[in-house]
């Protein structure tokens, strides 16, 4: 199988950079059952750079995130987040496919939940959280439930309560998969203009090429399981991506390349 690469930009180009460098090295993970779902990936992504993981289902994206997460060990090589194997969990914050929201608890107390967690004040747990809650479009929306919401609302307040702990490193599993086109496409904007603002580095493992041409950097292509690095490229877009640049020939083009290499990615 022939590997696809280019050199990853060494520099985001967000305004501010306050994230952390992610280093993995010869990462292997297999489960009890033989089954290996990881082998050998090594990839280095700098601080602030917001890079699309993508893959056919199954090949191990999810397996790899939280292994960079803390939530899983590989079994062979090492992965160094902001330089260190042992990263600050308060560094980082993990945003999965369900938004899992306490149904007994509005939305603020959703959100304030990790700095609760933590410690903090209610005043300062509740002031941070309604920040969070309007950077992310729903500052009229503190005292409703999660049962009050549709699904892209709870999906930026799962956003909202990853965000409320300042992190350094942002990883996502596919959050807006089961959402319409429109609700997904809002977000991504959204999500795209936060990540502009506070310069963190954000991992975001999608199935979608065209997500992943308009919201990332850089994109990383697997094979079919075990996951192993088919693409790595840049994405040649501008920094500021309005609606519009969807209908763009450089964002065909990169949403080309990244299909071709998951049609093409693999035994």
């Amino acid at each position: 199988m022939q590997v696809l690469s280019s050199a990853p930009p060494t520099d985001s180009p967000s305004l501010t950079t306050s994230g952390r460098r992610v280093e993995l090295q010869n990462v292997t993970r297999s489960f009890t059952n033989s089954i290996r779902a990881v082998d050998d990936v090594s990839l280095v992504i700098p601080a602030g750079q917001f890079v699309a993981l993508l893959g056919p289902s199954g090949c191990g994206k999810s397996t790899l995130l939280r292994m960079i997460a803390g939530l899983d060990r590989p079994d062979a090589g090492t992965i160094n987040v902001g330089g260190s194997t042992e990263a600050r969990r308060s560094d980082i914050a993990f945003v999965f496919q369900d938004a899992h929201l306490l149904p007994w608890r509005s939305v603020l107390r959703n959100v304030a939940l990790p700095l609760e967690l933590r410690g903090e004040s209610r005043s300062t747990r509740l002031a941070r959280a309604t920040d969070a809650l309007r950077s992310v479009g729903l500052g009229d929306a503190l005292r409703r439930y999660p049962a009050q919401l549709s699904g892209g609302m709870r999906m930026r307040v799962s956003l909202a309560r990853a965000l409320v702990t300042d992190p350094k490193l942002l990883l996502l599993d596919e959050p807006f998969a089961a959402l319409d086109e429109i609700t997904r496409q809002a977000l991504d904007e959204q999500l795209r203009t936060l990540w502009q603002r506070r310069g963190m580095t954000v991992v975001f493992v999608t199935h979608s090429t065209a997500e992943a041409s308009f919201l990332a950097d850089r994109a990383v292509v697997f094979s079919r399981r075990p996951a192993r690095v088919v693409l790595d490229v840049p994405i040649d877009l501008p920094t500021d991506r309005p609606a519009t640049v969807r209908t763009s020939v450089a964002f065909a083009h990169a949403q080309q390349q990244l299909f071709d290499a998951l049609a093409g990615g693999g035994p």
